[in-house]
């Protein structure tokens, strides 16, 4: 048997969902990293329904990730968002040039040399963009691989 195999054989005894409401009940999207180490909902204390949460390398603000925002904050009532990048990230210290040899793609990689000003960027962007306004509230956090911890780096709130 394939991996994917297993895959479909685990989906054929596991609970349906009861959640009838695409909308998160807490208004909430998580922007945060591929990283398999990271347990969003356990993380962040959510539960199935709770938030829409949307994964890329690096947890960076990408045209793909601004798509996904628009259709949350403008269709299904978010206003609430949190990118979470992570330490130990395969991205940090990391550099394009870098990243397209390593990978043979001629891409742009969103490297991260300073988590901070990375954040600050991503939420600017965010809170700038006009088919966004519907968001009130918008965090930066850096969640610490090693301990668990979440750190509180940046936040934004549209005035009003």
């Amino acid at each position: 048997m394939t991996l994917i195999d297993d895959l479909l054989a685990a989906n054929e005894g596991a609970p349906r969902p009861a959640l009838l409401d695409q909308r998160p009940t807490r208004r909430l999207a998580v922007v945060t990293c591929m990283d398999a180490r990271i347990d969003v909902f356990a993380v962040l204390g959510l539960e199935l329904g709770d938030a829409h949460v949307i994964r890329n390398a690096g947890g960076r603000l990408t045209d793909d990730v601004l798509r996904s925002l628009a259709l949350s904050s403008r269709m299904l009532g978010v206003e609430t968002v949190v990118v979470m990048q992570h330490t130990r990230c395969g991205l940090a210290g990391a550099s394009d040039a870098e990243l397209r040899a390593r990978t043979g793609a001629d891409l742009d990689f969103l490297p991260i040399a300073d988590h901070e000003a990375s954040l600050r960027a991503d939420i600017e962007r965010l809170s700038s963009t006009p088919y966004l306004s519907a968001l009130r509230a918008i965090g930066g956090f850096v969640y610490d691989v090693d301990s668990g911890r979440v750190e509180d780096v940046v936040r934004w709130e549209r005035p009003g």
